[in-house]
């Protein structure tokens, strides 16, 4: 065993030990190779609850695998997956074009006129899990030490920009894909000569003390309005702090008002999969169903390649 193994082993029996107010210490594991160790929180809660199963994350599970020179054509509300082509086939189609082509895909496949046809391009040049997942565990121990759910560090670095330090059309930048003025208001230097958001750490941070300060007490407000009882480790109830992280509180808002919920369960965000709302449309949509994806790639994975795993109920 080396080092690096021993002490993070002391720390995870720590952890357990000593902080049990810690409610997702339960949900961590220990993955070794012999090579090296790493800390991620387990997948189990999705499989248990079925989450795994559901033709969403399934689809983005292909998409995320998926070379970019082939597109999947999908029916829009359940991502059904009707065929796939090279993408040479549709990019340069002119818009009229597409909208022919998805014609004659409801027509092959005997569609409703009013059944959206997707065609999704592979995209596992953007999703490199082998290269981000050594910096799970370093942004699990951050959010760990600020007292935030590391479940949330370990979703957004395997989607938003996973193991690329690449800036977004609209600005987001860093590990976490931090907004400047989002940087700013956690306490990160973004200015023409200092860009925080770039340092691991430094990013880790603001993302977590924009979710403990912001995104999680306004998902709470949320669901206050509707009288919906959470349990903030539900898998359903980290979905909705994801969104809120994403989309912003005043558009998920927007679109939990438009549902109209009696009660948090998997069948809420599954209706948020099919309504829009405010700013809250196609891409938000996608976030929380592109986040089980990750979750169930990543388990794939680790499991895979390790040559041990350890749980709190190996002890």
């Amino acid at each position: 065993m080396t080092n690096t193994y021993l002490l993070l082993l002391a720390i995870f029996y720590l952890n357990l030990t000593c902080a049990q107010d810690k409610s997702w210490e339960n949900e961590k594991i220990l993955v070794y190779n012999d090579s090296e160790v790493n800390q991620m929180i387990s997948a189990n809660q999705i499989f248990e609850k079925r989450w795994d199963i559901l033709p969403q994350p399934q689809f983005w599970k292909k998409i995320m695998c998926l070379t970019p020179d082939t597109c999947i054509v999908n029916i829009a509300k359940n991502r059904h997956v009707l065929e796939k082509i090279p993408s040479e086939k549709w990019v340069y189609l002119s818009k009229e074009k597409k909208r022919k082509f998805r014609d004659s895909i409801r027509k092959k496949y005997n569609l409703n006129d009013n059944d959206l046809v997707y065609v999704t391009t592979g995209k596992n040049h953007f999703y490199k899990f082998e290269a981000v997942y050594p910096s799970i565990s370093k942004g699990i121990m951050v959010f760990d030490s600020l007292d935030v759910d590391p479940w949330y560090a370990q979703s957004i670095l395997l989607i938003e920009s996973p193991g690329q330090l690449k800036k977004s059309v609209s600005g987001a930048y860093g590990p976490f894909q931090l907004m400047p003025r989002v940087a700013r208001a956690q306490g990160l230097i973004v200015n023409k000569t200092i860009d925080e958001r770039k340092d691991f750490s430094r990013s880790a941070y603001g993302a977590a003390s924009l979710i403990k300060n912001i995104c999680i007490p306004e998902t709470k407000n949320i669901l206050n309005r509707h009288d919906i009882k959470y349990n903030e480790n539900d898998i359903w109830f980290r979905l909705m702090v994801l969104h809120v992280y994403h989309a912003g509180a005043y558009n998920v808002g927007a679109v939990v008002d438009k549902i109209m919920p009696k009660e948090g369960t998997q069948e809420l965000i599954k209706k948020m999969w099919q309504h829009k709302a405010a700013g809250f449309g196609n891409c938000s949509q996608n976030y929380s169903q592109i986040a089980l994806a990750a979750h169930l790639i990543l388990h794939e994975m680790v499991y895979e390649n390790c040559s041990e795993i350890i749980t709190p109920n190996s002890r």
